[in-house]
């Protein structure tokens, strides 16, 4: 039964409804909820639709991430993923994250640089940015995906390797791709990581993993892009390590173990 309240206006008794709101329990349990329909939500949606201020919102984001049911993200929250989902997925996952990785990625392309850059949802964001704000490079890839959104600049060069379809990923990989990598020279290879831990970058697929590694060989600079929640998260495959010539693009300051190897190392890290 509806509750309601009574006030006076003018003297004269007014029946008005009494907005009724969830407890922090069952807010918080609407929010587990509403991530197992979307991939990830930002604090203004969630404030909408329960109603409630953004700080309250962003308070039990903080505590749900705490207990580990979602992973809190710049500006909302995203659900927890205990495996590397495919590639569609990705995409739309940490949008505004990757967006400023992206950015900042794309300030450190010269004039006719020769770049490698290996397949994922980071990287082809990066790669969106550069066919529309960079002209006369040479790209060498792997990936599907990063060819046709290069392939919108008539001025970019885009070198595809051969090898095995990955059709999950969208990229080509094993020994014929990496075989074809030693051919080539780059000045800086761009990649995506699925976890950074002390040891270096690291990745979900075992085959992705090594020719992330063999481009970061045949490249003068690796520049690693990846947002926070991939910070000393350990993955699959270890693929490279960590050195003066490595450059970490994230969203976020890096923290704890990553960031003493990366001072370590000698490494540069830029948010």
């Amino acid at each position: 039964m509806q509750v309601e309240e009574c006030y006076k206006i003018d003297d004269n008794p007014v029946m008005a409804p009494k907005e009724s709101r969830l407890n922090k329990s069952d807010r918080q349990s609407r929010i587990v909820a509403e991530l197992r329909a979307t991939p990830s939500l930002r604090v203004n949606e969630l404030s909408s639709r329960l109603s409630v201020s953004t700080e309250t919102i962003r308070r039990d984001l903080t505590e749900l991430d705490h207990q580990g049911q979602l992973n809190r993200t710049y500006g909302g929250a995203m659900r927890p993923i205990p495996f590397e989902p495919g590639l569609t997925e990705r995409e739309n996952l940490m949008v505004a994250e990757r967006e400023k990785i992206a950015s900042l990625a794309a300030g450190l392309i010269e004039a006719n640089d020769i770049l490698m850059i290996g397949g994922g949802a980071t990287t082809l964001h990066f790669a969106r940015r550069i066919a529309v704000q960079c002209n006369h490079l040479t790209i060498i890839t792997h990936a599907f995906s990063i060819a046709m959104a290069l392939a919108t600049n008539a001025t970019i060069k885009i070198l595809m390797l051969p090898g095995q379809y990955d059709g999950r990923e969208g990229v080509i990989h094993g020994a014929d791709t990496i075989d074809a990598l030693q051919r080539f020279r780059a000045n800086k290879a761009f990649l995506g990581a699925s976890g950074l831990t002390a040891e270096g970058p690291n990745d979900a697929g075992i085959g992705p993993g090594q020719i992330y590694g063999a481009m970061m060989r045949r490249s003068a600079q690796s520049i690693i892009l990846a947002d926070h929640t991939k910070f000393n998260r350990p993955s699959l495959a270890v693929y490279g390590a960590w050195s003066p010539s490595t450059v970490l693009v994230c969203d976020q300051i890096p923290d704890g173990d990553l960031a003493a190897a990366l001072d370590a190392a000698g490494a540069k890290a830029l948010w």
